[in-house]
């Protein structure tokens, strides 16, 4: 079959800008969410970071992940940082990650394994900001916030806070 001369430039400039683009069969090189870190990723929730996909584990994160696009930096960084994301290591400084600033915090205090961010819910505790995966969490603490400091201080999930001798 031959290509008329004067499709084929068309043909190629497609071919080079669309290098960059995630398609629909694009598969994510993780397999542990960037959010809820211990969650199995599912492949019909995939989202795209400057060109790269990502899988996460449910709707819910999928949700979060699109309302927040400096949210979705920060978990970016923290999960390759983490091991989480391979599909970023090495490419850090490319993508702007090493320009983002990490909270001592990593983890919500009532969901361990759950990534937050400086957009995260949160209160002031002790003078210092403890922060929350969700809204649900952050009520949680609201409920006993001693006994939730605690209990996050003795599993080393608030950095900010001085364990008690």
């Amino acid at each position: 079959m031959r290509i008329p001369f004067i499709k084929l430039p068309a043909i190629v400039a497609a071919s080079v800008l669309s290098a960059g683009l995630v398609f629909a069969g694009d598969k994510a090189a993780n397999n542990k969410c960037p959010m809820m870190t211990e969650d199995e990723v599912e492949e019909e929730h995939q989202v795209d970071f400057k060109g790269t996909p990502i899988a996460l584990c449910c709707g819910k994160c999928e949700k979060m992940w699109k309302a927040d696009e400096k949210a979705a930096a920060y978990y970016v960084k923290v999960a390759t940082e983490l091991g989480l994301l391979p599909q970023f290591k090495g490419k850090e400084k490319e993508i702007g990650l090493d320009a983002i600033e990490l909270l001592p915090q990593r983890y919500c205090p009532i969901h361990q394994k759950t990534l937050i961010t400086p957009s995260s819910p949160f209160v002031e505790y002790q003078g210092v900001k403890v922060y929350f995966f969700n809204e649900k969490a952050k009520g949680t603490w609201e409920k006993d916030p001693e006994a939730a400091a605690k209990k996050a201080i003795d599993a080393g999930i608030l950095p900010q806070l001085k364990k008690e001798a």
